[in-house]
């Protein structure tokens, strides 16, 4: 076979440079890109910071949705701020109140056949219109939207061939925990997921929109689905016909690994605490009453996931113990669904409605007691992640969730749904459109200054790459990190996130609430981890506070993407343990030196380290890319770019 994939075939109208094999790397054209009031900060920060003074990329996106609590003034000054870079710089931007980035972005703006990079980790959410949407970091956003490519190694590509149609009592969040299950946190790093099969013809967009979503917890870099007559259907619903275009891939395309799935086989599961693949299936689960639940977030709050719930609780009422919460993923849904009757079913059973927001996904409002159980139809469930660092938290789909809401414990949802009656919930055939909080200034930057604010400080710029680098190991982490414990989802915390030096000081403060501290003390340090360190979110501060506290190298077992990418744009050097037996060798506090460090990345990637408290040395093994390794030995991407900027401009006086 020589067809291509629909992931090659959109790489290839995209490539600028270098080469699509696998592990290689290449520099893609890039047509769109979303930041939002979280990562937007940094983007914007850095953007000022490199001396970029314009966006070229053609339909660049600010989300305002992740934190719409105010607790204090700090939240809209930093809102202020992003506004005022939306209309100089030229980017459409997306009110507060008008959804979540990524529901806005597949329902109102994402194009098929495009590739999209966005500042926050489920980006691959466009995937369900055929879009490439690939998560990176505010950085690495702000260089391509000054109209550079986006630099990636190329990945591999895993076929998910679906057969079937999923029975009326099982969801596509079911699928997507199923492959969770199967694949584990780290199975699809390095990888592509591409659905193709029969049972893809059986999904909407929105179910489509749930599985791409759940592929970050894989690890893949993205998640792709045809563009195909399903597609078409949905812009046509959405007034946006003009759009569609026909993108698949070849009847005999080429997969290098592939796994198939029987959707009628799919039962309702349910993520255990701790990790999102902690997965059994609803029925073999143990006994457990919740205290909250929440349906909603951009994983599942389309009109049908809000739709099938409200059937299941029309008529009956939430458990007297637990609290039941909703939010959808954008204002057209919840428009539509007060239109059609359904938030007057589950604001009559009991459900306190939410705005349109993250909100309680990333531990911003709505944080259970301490050592709560809780149930939520989010995406992760790494500790802390509620916002409560002691509480567990369970994840399923809007039914079960639905029906554990009327038990106050955890429940199949068969005994509860009228199948006949769940069958007639379709996907609209007309979407009511109303984007009067969708402002367009990519059309027409204004130009204006940018706003003040009293919460920003300049973004802190690490130095060149030192001949040597010496120091103690500040902290040593066993496996399964996630970026929640690196930087708390606390609002105290997350509003701190223009403010660089203040924030850092609580980098992992719920697992070594000294850290900070000593790590400043040491003034140059190492930080050691395990496998799948940095697993979760993208969230940038957890790479430019470690190099603001003076980490000089991460080493680690196994890292995820996103965070390694972070780490080298701020000049902190990610480095990968040959043998397990080196790790478990060394301990906090063992004072580790790397000479000669430039000359070592330059040759075989073999970097020797010397353990100065035990008198030994090993080896750990850096897979930096040529670019990777001059951002390395510029400080990271801020001084590249500058260095870069400041050539080009000698050269054109």
């Amino acid at each position: 076979m020589d067809g291509k994939t629909l992931t090659g075939k959109l790489l290839s109208d995209h490539l600028v440079s270098g080469s699509l094999e696998a592990g290689e790397e290449c520099r893609i054209r890039v047509d769109s890109t979303l930041v939002h009031d979280m990562s937007g900060l940094l983007a914007f920060m850095g953007f000022e910071a490199m001396g970029l003074d314009r966006v070229a990329v053609s339909a660049p996106n600010l989300f305002i949705d992740h934190n719409l609590v105010a607790m204090d003034a700090s939240s809209l000054n930093d809102q202020e701020f992003l506004q005022s870079c939306a209309r100089r710089f030229g980017l459409a931007i997306s009110r507060p109140g008008n959804g979540i980035c990524h529901s806005v972005y597949y329902h109102r703006l994402g194009r098929p056949g495009t590739i999209l990079v966005g500042a926050d980790s489920h980006s691959a959410t466009a995937g369900a219109l055929g879009v490439l949407g690939i998560g990176a970091g505010g950085l690495d956003v702000a260089v391509v939207m000054s109209g550079e490519p986006f630099q990636m190694k190329a990945p591999r590509v895993l076929n998910v061939r679906l057969e079937g149609k999923l029975r009326a009592v099982s969801c596509a969040k079911d699928v997507a925990l199923l492959l969770l299950g199967r694949l584990g946190v780290k199975g699809c790093v390095g990888r592509i997921m591409e659905y193709s099969g029969p049972g893809v013809e059986t999904l909407t967009v929105p179910q489509r929109a749930t599985i791409a979503n759940m592929g970050a917890e894989m690890g893949a870099t993205s998640s792709i689905f045809p563009a195909d007559e399903q597609v078409r259907r949905f812009l046509c619903a959405q007034g946006r016909e003009e759009a569609y275009r026909l993108c698949l891939a070849d009847p005999d395309a080429d997969y290098e690994e592939s796994l198939t799935i029987d959707l009628s086989r799919v039962e309702p599961m349910v993520a255990l605490p701790g990790q999102p693949d902690r997965v059994v299936p609803v029925s073999q689960a143990k006994p457990v009453e919740f205290s909250q639940i929440f349906i909603g977030s951009c994983t599942n709050g389309s009109y049908t996931d809000l739709a099938r719930a409200a059937l299941v609780l029309r008529g009956r009422k939430v458990h007297s113990g637990t609290a039941v919460l909703a939010a959808c993923g954008n204002r057209q849904i919840y428009q539509m669904l007060l239109r059609d009757g359904y938030i007057g079913m589950l604001v009559d059973a009991g459900v306190r409605f939410l705005e349109c927001a993250c909100g309680p996904c990333m531990g911003i409002g709505q944080a259970p007691a301490s050592g709560a159980k809780i149930l939520r139809t989010t995406n992760r469930n790494y500790p802390g992640r509620s916002g409560t660092p002691d509480a567990e938290m369970y994840l399923c789909g809007t039914e079960v969730a639905a029906a554990s809401a009327i038990t106050g414990q955890l429940s199949t949802p068969a005994r509860w749904m009228d199948v006949s009656l769940l069958e007639k919930i379709k996907e609209p055939e007309h979407y009511l459109v109303d984007d009067g909080m969708l402002l367009r200034y990519d059309k027409a930057p204004t130009g204006e200054p940018l706003c003040d604010s009293p919460n920003i400080r300049p973004m802190p710029v690490k130095e060149p790459l030192s001949r040597e680098i010496s120091g103690p190991v500040s902290l040593k982490l066993s496996d399964g990190v996630s970026t929640d414990d690196i930087v708390p989802p606390e609002p105290k915390i997350l509003t701190l996130r223009p403010n660089v030096p203040e924030l850092s000081k609580y980098l992992f403060h719920n697992l070594d609430p000294a850290f900070a501290a000593r790590a400043a003390a040491a003034g140059s340090s190492f930080l050691v981890a395990g496998d799948g360190y940095a697993q979760g979110s993208s969230r940038e501060h957890a790479a430019i506070g470690c190099m603001y506290l003076g980490v000089q190298a991460v080493l680690v077992r196994s890292i995820h993407r996103i965070h390694r990418a972070n780490l080298i744009n701020y000049g902190v050097l990610p480095l990968l343990f040959e043998q397990q037996e080196d790790w478990a060798a060394v301990d906090q506090g063992d004072q580790l030196f790397i000479e000669s460090v430039w000359d070592q990345l330059v040759g075989d990637g073999r970097i020797r380290v010397e353990n100065r408290s035990k008198g030994c040395s090993f080896y750990v093994r850096s897979d930096l890319t040529p670019y990777e390794r001059e951002l390395i030995r510029a400080g990271g991407l801020i001084p590249y770019i500058r260095s870069r900027r400041g050539n080009r401009e000698d050269v054109e006086r």
